[in-house]
């Protein structure tokens, strides 16, 4: 089939790809506006807004006759100018009615009811091919000097098929010159003159003097109107520049106001939740003008002598603001204690001494402690700092022998016990340094231990420092330690472990929010995937507890992202890279889980659970290489031009394609990252080539390996389908059918012809048909089972972890939402749900809002994600992949009752 560039006609065809395309004019209530585009929505209609007449609407939604641009260029072009009712009875029947009885009728109050409604005698006409448009054959001269008005009028005339001529010295010969007011031209021509009513009484004849419009339209016969230059008193018709089918600007602003408010509240209520004010005023001391010089001699003769409780006991009796005891007293009491030869009571004076240190010289308030707890909390015989002597204290309890130096084995419950606190200490102080970084009392305040544990001057601009990658190496590996135990101090040491992760990516982001929203949000999106990367070999029964256990509910969201994005990839199916929103959620991510569900497991190993979400590379690899055909690695069997785009816009798949180069294909589909849907510069895919071309072999490898192929794609109403047939490649006809079914055969093309259309032979057809019906019972049965329950369970549990994460990350309105409570009223819910994307982009300026507004649109659309849920899920009797389901409906729920403006209860 030979592909020929688009026409903007073409386009908007085969962009709509409805034969139902409205345009309203008229219309000011905003909730009727509202029913209508739900209407046309619910019957697959397509709505097009904006002030300015479209060509490509088939028909206008207007309640009574008005001078807009639209009412007369409608007119002008033959199109169906109907009432509101039509679409609403319509809706009502579940299916288009004949709009005959619902069409406008511009003389049904009139005397004479023999005068011919002008909509439809012009309709008729363009529809019997009489004539193109009601202005064919005119040459027109526009004399207005206003451009917007000017532009107004040409659109309306171009409409109506008129030919416009913008240089009075033109050849041609000019038919109609038109004016707006009653001057003189400044340069006569020999063309008759008129003022442009006559637009209008050309439109609707005698009716025209009966339209009691809000203009001056002057009640003059066609000949009044046509007037010589010498004589010419042109009178004037004004077209009103009615609102934009979209709410002006004034409720646009006052709905992102509305939207920005929620979303400053909420994020007060977040940052309340960074503050621990229930211990935090125990934490600020009073400083004295002047600190007294304290004497610790005592001190050090006490430790001298092995008495270490009772010096304890004796810093603790000289401590007071400003005061530090000698750091080698504290590093000869740690020492102490690690090498477990302390009692009992030695150990919990250790902490109490500490504490009480804290309580006396905040880091936050006092910039000598920050040095000085850095020097304090540290290994006292390596002194390589605070993070490598959290680690081997967590190693410690993990009974790992990766400490910074031999501990005693096997340790004691008491010695247990001190880590367990010193773990908790550095917690304590973390959370006290986050929230003093989000309160006013610390503004201007940069120093903290936290900060220089985990970032060196040359991190400072990246949360995946090395020190916070071994920490999060850390916690998968005590996760694997504390997973299934039942003794609580193994879950005290991992539930520590989470909370200091949590605190510490907390205090980054505050640290450079204000300055660099972007960088944190990077920041964050890059250490998920991270975190991704050192889940990927993990059982699922350890995924479900790591990964819900993340405190930071925005690092949750982006590893249960990641993963799921990993798992999908290393299943071949390709997700779109576009940010994270609640639509990607409910409808990218769920049609891929049901891709999931029900293809065939990749290996037939016992350990089916771990398929997917985490083999081992090197056995994976193998796999994932055995698939699509051959040994080696991506790298080195990487095909010659795989990155070269000719002019065309194609790549080297759609080459390969064209020329049946099988093996070529197979090797670029082994490549990570790969898009078979890709385009060309004129939309075709590499499906569409081999199938026009009849590389039977290669459209195989697509179906075979390609699970997310686009099997619907169009090009001007051109399928896949119809290129191999009109081609007469039926065997590739008869493989697409029986992959993707009779679902194929309802495609049109621009000329309204099935496949079927293109086949003469009624055997041929038959067969075609046949092999539909296959493919349809092929996917029944696919789609109505699950394959591998364990690993859509999992998949199922990482999704509702998203879901539920992002909701609460995000602020959008669900039953779990506490105070305080977005109120919109239901015509808001309506209107909103009406909009364009583009329109909130060109009219808001924050993007916050924005994207808030586009979650509720999908949260008051999810009806339709549900019901596009894939059957195998639905029947699905897993307890994760039901939890998921159920959370799916319960936020339809919430979206019904924000349009019905009900709460839901």
């Amino acid at each position: 089939m030979r592909k020929s560039s688009f026409s903007l006609r073409s386009l908007w065809v085969r962009m709509l790809g409805h034969q139902y395309v409205f345009q309203m004019s008229g219309l000011k209530d905003l909730q009727q506006k509202a029913e209508l585009l739900w209407a046309i929505r619910k019957l697959q209609g397509h709505y097009i807004g904006g002030s300015v007449y479209k060509e490509a609407l088939t028909h206008l939604i207007i309640a009574k006759p008005s001078a807009s641009e639209k009412f007369l260029a409608a007119c002008a072009a033959g199109k169906w100018i109907v009432t509101p009712q039509f679409v609403l009875d319509s809706v009502k029947h579940e299916a288009w009615l004949p709009e005959a009885s619902y069409e406008l009728n511009l003389t049904a109050n009139a005397k004479a009811s023999v005068i011919a409604n002008p909509l439809q005698k012009w309709r008729k006409k363009v529809a019997q091919g009489i004539t193109s448009g009601a202005f064919q054959s005119w040459v027109v001269y526009l004399e207005i000097e206003d451009h917007v008005k000017r532009a107004r009028f040409e659109r309306i005339l171009k409409a109506g098929k008129a030919v416009l001529c913008t240089d009075k010295s033109a050849t041609q010969t000019i038919t109609h010159v038109l004016t707006k007011d009653g001057s003189k031209p400044s340069q006569k021509l020999a063309a008759p003159y008129y003022s442009i009513t006559y637009i209008a009484e050309h439109l609707f004849g005698p009716s025209c003097s009966d339209l009691n419009w809000s203009i001056n339209l002057n009640k003059l016969s066609q000949q009044a109107s046509c007037v010589r230059p010498e004589v010419m008193e042109c009178s004037s018709i004004t077209v009103e520049d009615e609102a934009m089918d979209v709410p002006d600007d004034s409720f646009l602003l006052k709905l992102e106001e509305t939207l920005k408010d929620y979303i400053t509240r909420m994020e007060v209520q977040k940052r309340k939740l960074l503050r621990v004010p229930g211990f935090y005023n125990y934490y600020t001391p009073i400083f004295p003008t002047q600190v007294a010089v304290v004497d610790f001699s005592t001190v050090q003769s006490l430790v001298e002598c092995s008495l270490f409780s009772q010096a304890l006991e004796e810093v603790q009796g000289r401590l007071h603001p400003g005061v530090l005891p000698p750091v080698s007293v504290l590093h000869v009491c740690m020492q102490h204690a690690l090498h477990g030869e302390a009692e009992p009571y030695f150990f919990s004076m250790f902490s109490i001494v500490l504490n009480d240190i804290l309580c006396n010289n905040p880091t936050w308030s006092f910039p000598a402690s920050v040095k000085y707890f850095s020097q304090i909390l540290q290994c006292p015989d390596c002194k390589k700092g605070v993070w490598p002597f959290l680690q081997t204290s967590v190693r410690f309890c993990l009974g790992s022998t990766l400490t910074c130096h031999i501990l005693p084995s096997p340790a004691s419950t008491e010695l247990l016990r001190f880590h367990g606190n010193l773990q908790a200490f550095i917690l304590r102080l973390f959370q006290l340094e986050l929230h003093a970084k989000a309160s006013v009392r610390a503004a201007g305040s940069r120093g903290s231990v936290l900060y220089s544990m985990f970032w060196n001057v040359w991190e400072k601009t990246t949360l995946s420092s090395r020190a916070l990658q071994q920490l999060a190496e850390l916690l998968v590996e005590t996760t694997l330690w504390a997973l299934h135990s039942s003794q609580e101090w193994r879950l005290r040491v991992l539930g520590t472990l989470q909370e200091i992760l949590a605190v510490v990516v907390e205090y980054w982001a505050q640290e450079h929010a204000q300055l660099n929203g972007r960088m944190v949000e990077k920041g964050f999106q890059d250490f998920a995937e991270y975190m991704a990367i050192l889940c990927q070999d993990l059982h699922p029964d350890t995924l479900r507890e790591l990964v819900p256990a993340l405190p930071s509910h925005r690092l949750r969201m982006l590893t249960a992202d990641a993963i799921y994005r990993n798992i999908c990839t290393r299943n071949g199916l390709l997700i779109r890279s576009e940010p994270l929103s609640l639509h990607k959620i409910v409808f990218s991510y769920l049609k891929a889980l049901g891709q999931l569900g029900v293809c065939e497991p990749r290996n037939s190993s016992k350990h089916q659970t771990e398929r997917t979400v985490l083999p081992s590379s090197d056995s994976q690899g193998a796999r994932e290489r055995e698939r699509v055909g051959g040994p080696g690695s991506a790298k080195d069997n990487m095909p010659k031009g795989f990155h070269r785009v000719n002019p065309a816009g194609e790549t080297l798949l759609h080459r390969a394609c064209k020329r049946n180069q099988v093996e070529t294909v197979l090797q670029i589909l082994r490549m990570s990252g790969v898009d078979a849907n890709v385009k060309d510069h004129v939309g075709w895919t590499p499906l569409h080539e081999a199938c026009n071309h009849g590389s039977g072999e290669c459209v195989r490898a697509l179906l075979q390996h390609c699970p997310l192929l686009q099997l619907d794609s169009q090009v001007e109403g051109v399928s896949p389908l119809h290129d191999a047939l009109h081609n007469q490649h039926t065997h590739i006809a008869k493989m697409l059918l029986r992959h993707a079914g009779s679902v194929l055969l309802q495609l049109r093309d621009c000329s309204d012809r099935t496949p079927l259309d293109l086949v003469s032979s009624p055997a041929l057809r038959e067969e075609l048909i046949h092999c539909a019906e296959e493919g349809d019972t092929s996917l029944t049965v696919q789609q109505t089972e699950v394959r591998d329950m364990a690993f859509v369970e999992t998949c199922s549990f990482l999704l509702s972890c998203l879901l539920l994460t992002y909701l609460a990350e995000q602020h959008i309105p669900s039953y779990e939402t506490a105070e305080p409570v977005l109120e919109l009223s239901p015509s808001t819910a309506q209107t909103l749900l009406s909009l364009n994307p583009e329109t909130l982009s060109s009219h808001w300026e924050d993007s916050r809002a924005e994207a808030l507004a586009h979650d509720l649109r999908t949260l008051m659309s999810m009806e339709q994600y549900v019901l596009q849920l894939n059957p195998a899920l639905t029947h699905c009797h897993g307890t994760h992949t039901s939890l998921l389901i159920q959370l799916l409906k319960d936020l339809q729920a919430e979206g019904n009752a924000l349009l019905d403006g009900k709460p839901e209860p």
